[in-house]
């Protein structure tokens, strides 16, 4: 099978149930089950799982040993959460001065390569760029996305959550760090990075959650950061939730943006799965990169 298809040669019944086997809404078995229907001319249902699942030597936009940053993985305490966390730090190889901090949050299946370019990806646009694994109580990311997948399962969202906010204060009290922070997550990830407004206020300036759940309208208030909300037309699921976040974002006077890419499916920006929308990540991308800088100046970076 070609390992360069895309969701257009795809059934979207397809994507969708895809979609439900990667949020646990079905097992692997009922994946494959159900995909059945759509295995023909020698395609079988698990050369489909195959053809939609990761391919992370995509993901390598920025390679691992790029001279213009520098990179470590670095361990925090999360004491409310699940203890000494390890993450990811990407920054420029040679910036003067304090950087703009960014919270790079991974999704359901812990911190894989492609949340990783990612993060050197804002290494190369000038900030300071942190993402924690949530999987590290459980050993870390496992290597493959299904047993992520199943270890983050496992993992309570509540304490999670105080992970990726106690990263957040880390980062805030880096030497190299100017004190403004951004969130950007993708999935689980965009989620817990509007959650990252509502829980810090006082620290977050800036969010980009990336087809994320949102928070209760009730909370919605408590936000004080800016937001740049990234949707796909096609992720029913998420989508769901837009019309009362964007009501009560109105009536709490967030200041927000909005994007729903026309045709794409939840997870386009991720380039690793057939998911992936060359012309809408690109664009979407572009626009966090340009809010973070005009949202996180942190004035002294030359």
């Amino acid at each position: 099978m070609d390992s360069r298809k895309t969701a257009q040669d795809f059934p979207q019944e397809l994507i969708d149930l895809y979609d439900e086997y990667v949020h646990g809404q079905v097992d692997r078995r009922g994946f494959l089950d159900r995909a059945s229907r759509f295995a023909i001319g020698g395609v079988t249902a698990a050369g489909l799982l195959a053809a939609l699942s990761p391919r992370y030597a995509w993901a390598e936009q920025v390679p691992k040993d790029d001279g213009r940053i520098r990179t470590s993985y670095e361990t925090y305490e999360s004491p409310a959460g699940g203890g000494k966390i390890k993450g990811y730090l990407a920054r420029p190889a040679k910036a003067e001065g304090k950087l703009p901090g960014v919270i790079v949050i991974h999704e359901n299946r812990g911190l894989n390569p492609y949340i990783e370019d990612v993060t050197r990806r804002l290494a190369i646009e000038g900030f300071a760029a942190f993402a924690p694994d949530a999987l590290t109580p459980l050993g870390g990311y496992p290597g493959n996305d299904d047993e992520g997948r199943t270890m983050q399962a496992k993992r309570k969202k509540e304490e999670m959550e105080e992970d990726f906010i106690a990263a957040a204060k880390w980062l805030q009290a880096r030497d190299f760090c100017g004190g403004k922070i951004g969130a950007v997550g993708f999935c689980f990830g965009g989620g817990m990075a509007n959650t990252l407004a509502v829980r810090l206020p006082e620290i977050i300036t800036a969010a980009v959650p990336f087809y994320g759940g949102q928070p209760p309208a009730e909370d919605v208030p408590k936000i004080k950061a800016a937001l740049l909300l990234q949707y796909a037309e096609l992720d029913q699921r998420v989508n769901a939730g837009w019309p009362v976040y964007e009501e009560a974002l109105k009536k709490a006077g967030v200041k927000y943006e909005a994007f729903i890419y026309p045709g794409v499916n939840h997870g386009f920006h991720n380039d690793t799965t057939p998911r992936y929308d060359e012309p809408a990540a690109k664009l979407a991308w572009q626009r966090t990169v340009d809010f973070f800088k005009s949202r996180l100046a942190a004035g002294d970076v030359k």
